[in-house]
């Protein structure tokens, strides 16, 4: 799971991305509004911590932003005052918990787990499209009962293909999503993953599931589609 925190305190900031970071999660930073919302409209995350008051950009404006291009990444804000007016505006623009600092991080954890299984993750221990199924605990995949014997970056880029079923992915938010913004690989290294990938599940004809979407990126679909395959 991935989580972007924005927050302007650099040691808050690094407070909560240790306490992630020990739970497993992977963690991008932000310092101020703007940077943050670049990176958040990426689309890549699967929760977004956003402090309210931010340089550059308020978390209101950040929410709102997202929203209005519909991007549903759950968020939670993080606000210093407990105002009942800054909750409710928050909620209103479409934010989907809030915490008042300080907070502890086993209440932080609690309603990141809460906001993952209302997006239908974090429930089981995997996940499947068809005869594809990724199990997490494995970090593996699986055509009905056999085994992929996947590489890591293989297993994340099946695993994301899945959470995103029948929506075309971009390149760099495959690359941002797996090797991360500041890996230093080649937008390419994607086409050659993809390329991996599809090798493995040619064994058990069913490469034909990762179509591409050609000048644009991928998507998993099983079924047929105008788009073309490598």
């Amino acid at each position: 799971m991935k989580i972007l925190v924005v927050e302007d305190e650099n040691n808050l900031l690094e407070g909560i991305s240790h306490i992630l970071e020990e739970e497993n999660y992977q963690v991008d930073r932000a310092l101020n509004g703007y940077d943050g919302l670049q990176l958040a409209k990426q689309d890549i995350y699967d929760v977004l911590i956003l402090d309210i008051m931010l340089p550059g950009m308020d978390g209101f404006s950040i929410v709102k932003a997202l929203r209005d291009e519909s991007i549903r990444t759950p968020i939670i804000l993080l606000t210093a005052k407990d105002s009942v007016e800054d909750r409710v505006k928050g909620l209103d623009l479409g934010a989907d918990d809030y915490l008042i600092k300080p907070f502890a991080a086993p209440e932080l954890l609690a309603r990141i787990r809460v906001l993952l299984r209302g997006k239908g993750e974090m429930v089981e221990n995997d996940l499947t499209y068809g005869p594809i199924k990724v199990v997490e605990s494995e970090h593996d995949g699986y055509i009905n009962d056999e085994k992929l014997n996947l590489t890591v970056k293989e297993y994340l880029l099946l695993e994301f293909f899945i959470r995103n079923k029948e929506q075309i992915l971009l390149r760099d938010q495959i690359f941002n999503r797996i090797w991360g913004f500041s890996s230093e690989a080649g937008l390419n290294i994607v086409d050659v993953y993809v390329h991996h990938l599809r090798k493995k599940l040619a064994s058990y004809d069913v490469e034909d599931y990762i179509k591409t979407v050609r000048g644009i990126g991928f998507m998993l679909k099983g079924e047929e589609t105008d788009v073309s395959k490598d």
